[in-house]
């Protein structure tokens, strides 16, 4: 046997450097999320030191961050006025890929009160520089009495260079020479647009500057002071100019603004928010000037650390246009939309924020670690937002009644997607009746046990329906409107949380309550001939004919498709399997022509078998009846119109 070779795998800057750049970030422009996260642990810390007295800041100190590009020198510069490093610290915490700073001084502090949170994790998002930057220098001074600045400067390979640097306050500067791909980022616009991103809400102000414009400014200015000393030389009205000096020195400056806001609405408790801050809070994260129908504000402490606000937008009618977004936040600091694990899914439809401290993110702050604590956070949310809904229902009915139609697409999406919101909404699920009033599953059938036991009636389009509904309301039974493309599944599912109840679109069959008592002996003669009839003058061998003698004989003809048949074309429509009704469906035997034989033209047709209009009007009368449920393919729109046409003008004969 071969001798075998042991040792131990390390992890240097030469192998690591690679993954860094490629691999360790999916989105490159996340490097100024991680410096500036670093830049505001470093300001915490101090001001952490400062509270509990291990460092006496003076009086008139004000921390800040400042962002400077530079378009013409193609770099990018963070500067911060916080705990800064020593030469020791840089050789532990720079020199040492991966050794976390924050982590350190976590581990140093924990048993010292504070609210004040620590950013960092891993130790790595300082070297995120180096996936667009040719080189990378840092001046820092740290805030211990005594200290000496330190100088570090690297490009991206093995070897870095460390000196005296000339920082005289405490504090880092981190300079980034962009690499020829990533000029973007000493773009003005481009800076901007990515620090309102991720950097909206840290903690600590952000002020950002155009190195370029500033230079341009300052030039200006000294031009304008050059010359207007030259001025004051040439002239003769000393006293003149003095007060021109004056009146310049009064005009002031506009008072300079931090880009981000380092206390948003969701770190304050509820009860110190208003309704316009939380109004105003939604216009201006998610852009939308529709006002929100209400929202829940998260404020939790233990077990975990989790705080947020989810807002109830107005939805659009459509299933497939429900869109919202969830923005996942960790200590202020943005991490991603509509992070699955975290939000169930159907909380997705929502729009809001979420700030998790304790989330397990992975080394690049990108990505969830530890399903079981995950899946509690997302168990949390959606008992808060139960609770929410449940209350209001119990507590404001009239309001809760007021949102249900926006409410309805997100309550049902979320039974059908959630067992245990299901099971904590499954009695708070209104349905709209033919007279706009809201009842519960268990107030309907209570309503109309003595007419319709367990069947639940209910109408997807009131307009082509009418005549259904028509003949709902003279016979005193009621229906439901479930008009939404969500509502196809959530019927199938209500049936299967509720053993004996059955969804009935009122047009799936003619129920005994609208027709006259006969015998089936006494139309067999009748539906035979009329059979033969129709099926002749249509052409279609495969009709089905029924006939019935219904109450009000001003109808004349009806289609009904099978509950099951009906639906199983509408869950493929939602699911993009076709466009509108399948006119197969009415061509072969699934569908049943109904004729009431109370009605005059169903009548003529039964003694005119041969007449010369028979055939026109058994056209017509299908036709009618087709048009109840679905659109006539072109060709036979073409037809009805002038067969609609012709009778009208043997009516004027």
């Amino acid at each position: 046997m071969a001798a075998e070779t042991k040792g131990s795998l390390s992890i240097t800057s030469e192998n690591i450097f690679p993954v860094i750049k490629k691999w360790l970030y999916s989105d490159h422009d996340i490097f100024i999320r991680e410096v500036v996260s670093n830049a505001c642990d470093a300001v915490t810390k101090l001001r952490k030191l400062a509270l509990i007295g291990e460092y006496e800041e003076a009086a008139d100190t004000q921390y800040r961050i400042d962002v400077i590009a530079s378009a013409k020198d193609k770099t990018l510069t963070f500067i911060d006025n916080g705990i800064g490093m020593t030469k020791d610290e840089v050789n532990e915490y720079i020199n040492q890929i991966a050794f976390s700073g924050a982590s350190d001084f976590l581990a140093k502090y924990k048993d010292k009160a504070t609210d004040d949170q620590i950013i960092g994790h891993f130790g790595l998002g300082f070297y995120s520089t180096f996936m667009v930057a040719d080189k990378v220098t840092i001046n820092t001074l740290s805030y211990q009495e005594g200290a000496e600045p330190v100088f570090w400067e690297c490009d991206g390979g093995t070897e870095y260079t460390m000196s005296t640097g000339d920082r005289n306050v405490h504090g880092t500067e981190i300079t980034l020479y962009l690499n020829e791909d990533s000029y973007e980022f000493a773009n003005e616009y481009r800076v901007k647009e990515v620090l309102e991103k991720y950097c909206s809400f840290m903690p600590e102000e952000i002020y950002f500057t155009n190195a370029d414009a500033a230079k341009e400014q300052d030039d200006e200015v000294i031009d304008a002071d050059t010359a207007k000393a030259d001025d004051t030389k040439d002239s003769e009205d000393v006293e003149d100019t003095e007060t021109s000096d004056e009146n310049t020195d009064e005009k002031e400056e506009p008072a300079e603004k931090p880009i981000n806001d380092t206390k948003p609405l969701w770190t304050k408790h509820p009860n110190d928010c208003t309704e316009e801050e939380y109004k105003e809070f939604y216009r201006k994260v998610f852009l939308d000037f529709k006002e929100p129908l209400f929202w829940i504000h998260l404020n939790m402490d233990y077990p975990f650390n989790l705080k947020g606000i989810l807002y109830f937008p107005k939805f659009n009618s459509e299933y497939d246009t429900l869109e919202g977004t969830i923005k996942l936040y960790n200590n202020q600091v943005f991490i991603a939309d509509n992070i699955k694990e975290v939000i169930p899914e159907f909380l997705l439809l929502l729009k809001g924020v979420i700030d998790c401290p304790d989330l397990p993110l992975n080394v690049s702050r990108s990505a969830l670690q530890n399903d079981g604590f995950v899946k509690k956070i997302s168990d949390y949310i959606t008992k808060k937002v139960a609770d929410k809904l449940s209350g209001m229902f119990k507590t404001e009915r009239e309001t809760y009644e007021s949102y249900w139609d926006d409410l309805s697409p997100f309550i049902k999406f979320g039974c059908l997607k959630d067992t245990k919101f299901n099971e904590k909404m499954k009695d708070y699920i209104l349905y709209k009746n033919l007279d706009g009033k809201y009842l519960t599953l268990t107030e309907y059938l209570e309503a109309g046990k003595e007419k319709y036991e367990n069947t639940v009636f209910y109408t997807d389009d009131e307009k082509i329906q009418s005549q259904y509904i028509n003949m709902f309301k003279e016979q005193g039974i009621d229906a439901v409107v479930l008009t939404h493309n969500i509502d196809t599944p959530f019927i199938t599912h209500q049936e299967q949380q509720n053993e004996n109840v059955k969804f009935t679109r009122i047009d799936s069959d003619i129920t005994n309550t609208f027709k006259e008592e006969v015998s089936e002996e006494e139309l067999k003669e009748t539906t035979e001939k009329l059979t033969d009839i129709f099926k002749k003058a249509l052409n279609n061998d495969k009709l089905t004919v029924k006939v019935e003698k219904l109450k009000n004989a001003s109808i004349s003809s009806m289609i009904t498709l099978p509950e099951e048949t009906r639906r199983m074309q509408d869950m493929m429509k939602m699911y993009s399997m076709g466009g509108a009704m399948d006119p197969s469906l009415f061509g072969g035997d699934s569908q049943t022509l109904v004729l009431n034989a109370n009605n005059q033209l169903v009548q003529y047709v039964l003694e005119n078998p041969e007449g010369e209009n028979t055939n026109m009007v058994c056209e017509q009368l299908y036709d009618l009846a087709l048009l109840a449920h679905t659109q006539l393919e072109a060709e036979a729109m073409t037809k009805f119109i002038a067969r609609s046409n012709e009778i009208l003008i043997l009516l004027t004969k």
